[in-house]
């Protein structure tokens, strides 16, 4: 599954280059509770065929019936949805809020954008798609576009005049090992909205290959890792147990920005790494720090999907900025659990 803003993007493209009205929801504030962060966006055409999300489903049910309505001369005063954008609020009050399905308390603003323009949109996707972060600037007077290339991902900026909304390329995932274990890990990572990539150079693993939706790679994976270039919105996570194809591969996805590296494999399996890339290949005790194994959290996983949950539950966990309790860590909870075994 791609990254579902491009894929909103794309299809309201898509819609205003085949010459049909359209518009672009983001959610801009929310108050107490809300069903999607601020950012989130949606489209909807003016047959009412819908992509993303701005909150559970009641909201986009109603954006679906107003706009629908209008753009069918059905609304009071046939007004077709046009002009400079609009703010719209949803759960105001306590009914309003429990008949779209906020939470307690919960109310958001949207931003609508009335008949974006498709050559602005086909620069957008087209930067998106080639791997480049981009800032979206809306004049509020007008509706103008600006876009500019980003640096780093920033929050959405509602200021005088204007909102500006990073949007970013796909997350990446490199996985280094074609085994069973790598199948499961694919397989979530691709619904997490990640671009998945599997490297193997042995011929008998990749044979049995069997995600769609997955590239698969079989050079050396040092070489396949620098080919890949991480960025910010990568990670690296090596599964074949075998030090002659982890181990280069780490060496070099730590010299890059990548969000999470890290290895499968036991606590002394994780410390014979350290050693061996400290003592052979110089690595800093800093490099090494960002280097996680045994990769995932504690859940008492013992068959591959319960690895590639805990593994997969992880990677989201550093991608969202959550910081995770030492005893949730595959060793630290070993650790403990051996101290305290009778």
């Amino acid at each position: 599954m791609e990254n579902l803003d491009v894929v909103v993007l794309r299809t309201l493209r898509d819609w205003r280059r085949a010459g049909k009205r359209a518009l672009l929801a983001t959610v801009v504030r929310t108050w107490g509770s809300s069903p999607r962060p601020i950012g989130s966006i949606m489209a909807l055409a003016e047959d009412g065929a819908v992509v993303g999300s701005v909150s559970g489903g009641c909201i986009e049910d109603d954006l679906v019936y107003r706009h629908t309505q209008a753009y069918a001369g059905k609304e009071p005063g046939h007004r077709i949805p046009s002009g400079p954008p609009s703010f719209v609020k949803y759960g105001v009050t306590a009914d309003e809020a429990h008949r779209f399905g906020l939470p307690c308390g919960g109310t958001l603003e949207l931003l609508l954008e009335y008949d974006p323009e498709a050559q602005a949109l086909e620069e957008l996707v087209a930067a998106l798609e080639g791997g480049q972060l981009m800032r979206r600037t809306v004049r509020l007077a007008d509706g103008a576009v600006t876009l500019a290339p980003a640096q780093a991902p920033e929050e959405l900026a509602l200021g005088e005049g204007t909102l500006a909304n990073t949007f970013g390329p796909e997350y990446r995932m490199l996985l280094i090992g074609a085994g069973q274990l790598t199948e499961y890990l694919a397989t979530m990572a691709l619904f997490s909205g990640f671009a998945v990539t599997v490297c193997d150079p042995r011929e008998e693993y990749r044979g049995a290959w069997s995600v769609a939706g997955a590239k698969v790679a079989s050079d050396m994976p040092d070489d396949v890792v620098l080919a890949f270039r991480p960025d910010r919105r990568s990670c690296v996570i090596a599964l074949t147990h075998d030090p002659k194809l982890d181990d280069l591969a780490l060496m070099e996805a730590l010299k890059t920005e990548a969000f999470y590296v890290g290895a499968i494999g036991s606590r002394r399996n994780n410390e014979a790494r350290h050693q061996r890339m400290a003592e052979h290949f110089g690595l800093a005790a800093a490099d090494l720090r960002r280097l996680r194994g045994p990769v995932g959290i504690y859940i008492g996983s013992k068959t591959p999907p319960e690895i590639a949950v805990s593994i997969m539950a992880e990677v989201l966990a550093v991608k969202n900025g959550v910081t995770l309790p030492r005893d949730m860590e595959v060793a630290q909870a070993k650790n403990l659990r051996a101290l305290t075994a009778p």
